[in-house]
């Protein structure tokens, strides 16, 4: 089995993380995706540390497997290899503020004249309609204004940013799955679709329970620190020697943490039902706790899986990139140093299809323009795409 995208040529002009994560996904699943980027400086990401060798550990674990050629869209020279590119595209992905592919001459109304076969993805903070879609938007931004931040942090504490930048990570998921989805309609009507994807809209999307909650009472959850706001025991548990977590979801997972415990509390009407024990979430983890905290974390996680109770470790990055089971699913990649460059981790493609070989390794992230040539020997030898 070939990879299922493996005949489609993706340009990619977006820079930074949320649309080139989504390219990275389509990579993944075998697209050719050629980075068009700005002559000189390239994607902003190249300037991000952690540097090896001079190079951007960031970009090339977002970047591997892709090529770079530099364009000036405003340049009658380059303009004329981006048409030949467009030509050969099956899809346009471009992160640029409203408007600016329209003063470039790139919007979706001229082009989809052209190029009518051609998939046009946009990802921007607020969208392409609306008062706001001319703002600019930054992953905290989006985080802030969506609510997801009113919701994460210590209860009575400050709001806090989520630690990875799901404002941009999650806009570049749905950008995937509107890419997916128009090619999908491209094979029954042979047209183009327009893909418009706001970081705002995502936010609201991934709240299922903050929207139900509000919704249906009119009051907005608030902070609740690593505890899950309408499920008990579901948080962080200290022991002798760090934390972990315990995700007890029902009334017999209860009794079972119970027993291994040696709490007698699954018939304490304080606790008898998920209802009760939401109201009394502070004293049962205080009772949790105090029998926790006598022995070290390993020791309780086996005590809880072998009573079939989902539990695990709080683990570094350090420890996540070591973990049997990670490395077990292929999802820390070696990034190949040719050609004397630096050696990078990436984390692998969390996408598993039967019949496709898991790589044990990633090509490397595309030096500034380094495929210029190759891409132009390629476009001389590219029959004109019906």
């Amino acid at each position: 089995m070939t990879a299922p995208l493996c005949d489609l040529l993706i340009l990619d002009l977006t820079h930074v993380l949320a649309g080139p994560f989504a390219s990275h996904t389509l990579a993944d699943l075998g697209a050719r995706v050629i980075k068009v980027e700005r002559p000189g400086t390239g994607d902003d990401t190249r300037a991000f540390p952690p540097f090896i060798a001079g190079e951007s550990a960031y970009f090339a674990a977002l970047n591997a497997g892709k090529q770079s050629i530099a364009l000036n869209l405003k340049a009658e020279g380059d303009r004329a290899i981006f048409e030949r590119l467009l030509a050969q595209a099956d899809v346009i992905l471009e992160n640029y503020r409203p408007g600016v592919m329209e003063k470039l001459g790139y919007g979706w109304e001229e082009l989809h004249t052209r190029h009518p076969r051609l998939i046009y993805g946009a990802v921007s903070g607020f969208g392409h309609t609306g008062p706001e879609a001319g703002k600019p938007a930054y992953d905290m931004v989006v985080q802030a204004r969506g609510g997801v931040m009113s919701i994460t942090g210590e209860e009575g504490g400050p709001p806090v940013r989520v630690g990875a930048s799901i404002g941009d990570i999650i806009a570049g998921m749905y950008l995937t799955q509107g890419i997916l989805a128009a090619l999908y309609d491209r094979e029954r009507t042979g047209q183009g679709r327009k893909v418009d994807v706001a970081m705002l809209d995502s936010q609201l999307a991934i709240q299922e329970h903050s929207i139900a909650l509000t919704g249906a009472t009119g009051t907005p959850p608030g902070r609740t620190g690593a505890r899950h706001p309408t499920i008990t025991p579901f948080s962080t548990y200290r022991a002798s020697d760090g934390f972990f977590v315990i995700a007890a979801g029902n009334d017999a997972m209860f009794a079972k943490l119970c027993d291994v415990l040696g709490l007698p509390l699954a018939d304490d009407p304080q606790f008898a039902t998920n209802a009760a024990r939401c109201d009394h979430h502070a004293l049962l983890k205080r009772l949790i706790e105090a029998v926790t905290l006598t022995f070290p974390v390993a020791y309780w996680i086996a005590r809880l899986e072998a009573a079939g109770l989902p539990t695990g470790q709080v683990q570094d990055m350090a420890q996540v990139m070591r973990d049997p089971q990670i490395l077990a699913r292929n999802m820390v990649l070696p990034i190949r140093g040719e050609e004397g460059r630096p050696a990078f981790v990436a984390p692998g493609n969390p996408i598993k299809m039967s019949g496709l070989a898991e790589p044990n390794d990633r090509a490397p992230a595309p030096l500034l323009d380094g495929d210029r040539a190759a891409i132009l020997d390629w476009l001389d030898g590219c029959p004109e795409k019906g």
